[in-house]
C-alpha cells in the first residue's frame, strides 16, 4: 500500500543524519574545527524544525488585528460615502472630473493601506524565513574556507615551505576523509534550508533556497574535482611527497627538495 511517508523530507531523519555525521567527524578528526562546524549545524537542524513548524503556523494574534484594522478601514469608507450630499452642479464636467478624481486617490490609498496591513503576517514569516536561510549560507562559506587549502597536488608536487604555508600533516586516506566530510555538510546544509521551504513555501523565500541549493552544488563539485585528483593519484602509484620547510638562509627559489612518503610504497 503507498506510504506517504517519502514525498516529504523529514526532518528528524535529516537531524538524525546530521548528527551520525557529527559522531563520524568527531571520532576521524576530534581536534579539528570542521568537528567544531558539524556540531554547529547539529544545532542548527535541530532549530530549523522547531522554527519552520513556527514559521508555516497561523499566527491568530497578529491575523486579528489585521482584520480589525481593514474593517475599521472599511467602515471609514462607507461613512464617508454616506456624508457624501450630491448638489445641483455634480453633474457639472469640472466638478464630476475632480469628485472622480479624488474618489479614486482616496481608494487607492486605502487599498493600498489594507494591503499592507493584509501582508503583515507574509512579510514577518518572509524575514524568519530568509533569516533563517542567510545562517545556513554563511554557514556554506565556512565550511568552503576549510577546505581551501587542502589541496591533493602538493602531496605530488612537494616543494619547500614558506613561513606562511599551512601545514599539511593529512595522509592521502585523511585528506581524502576529510573532503568527504565537507561534502556531506554541504549537502546536509541544503537539506535543512528545505525544511523552511516545506513549512513556508513563499516566492522569495524559494528563490533564496535555490541559491543556497546552487552554492552548495558549486561548492560540492570544486571539493569533488579535489577527491577524484586524489584518486587518480592514488590509483597510478605516484610516491607521495611532502613540504619541508626551508632551511635557515634559504629562501624559496631554492630547488625543491622531496622526501618520499614512507607509508606509501
Amino acid at each position: 500500500m503507498p506510504t506517504k511517508q517519502y514525498r516529504n523530507l523529514q526532518p528528524d531523519k535529516v537531524i538524525a543524519t546530521v548528527e551520525q555525521l557529527e559522531r563520524r567527524i568527531s571520532e576521524r578528526f576530534p581536534d579539528s574545527s570542521l568537528r567544531l562546524i558539524s556540531v554547529e549545524l547539529t544545532a542548527v537542524a535541530r532549530e530549523a524544525m522547531d522554527r519552520a513548524q513556527q514559521i508555516g503556523r497561523a499566527n491568530v494574534p497578529l491575523r486579528c488585528v489585521s482584520w480589525l484594522l481593514v474593517a475599521s478601514g472599511l467602515a471609514m469608507v462607507i461613512w464617508v460615502v454616506r456624508q457624501v450630499r450630491l448638489g445641483d452642479n455634480v453633474f457639472d464636467l469640472q466638478t464630476f472630473a475632480s469628485t472622480v478624481d479624488s474618489s479614486l486617490a482616496s481608494l487607492v490609498f486605502i487599498g493600498a493601506a489594507i494591503a499592507f496591513v493584509m501582508s503583515w503576517e507574509l512579510r514577518l514569516k518572509r524575514s524568519k524565513a530568509l533569516a533563517a536561510l542567510h545562517e545556513l549560507r554563511s554557514l556554506a562559506h565556512i565550511i568552503d574556507m576549510h577546505q581551501l587549502t587542502k589541496d591533493p597536488e602538493q602531496l605530488v608536487k612537494g616543494g619547500p615551505a614558506t613561513p606562511s604555508s599551512p601545514q599539511r600533516t593529512m595522509t592521502p586516506f585523511e585528506l581524502g576523509r576529510y573532503l568527504d566530510y565537507c561534502s556531506e555538510l554541504l549537502s546536509l546544509i541544503s537539506k535543512t534550508a528545505t525544511i523552511y521551504i516545506q513549512e513556508f513555501p513563499d516566492s522569495v523565500a524559494l528563490q533564496a533556497y535555490n541559491d543556497i541549493v546552487q552554492q552548495t552544488n558549486d561548492l560540492s563539485r570544486n571539493i569533488w574535482q579535489k577527491i577524484m585528483l586524489l584518486d587518480r593519484i592514488s590509483d597510478a602509484g605516484t610516491p607521495v611527497l611532502c613540504e619541508i620547510p626551508l632551511p635557515v638562509g634559504e629562501s624559496a627559489d631554492t630547488p625543491n627538495v622531496h622526501i618520499p612518503d614512507p607509508n606509501v610504497p
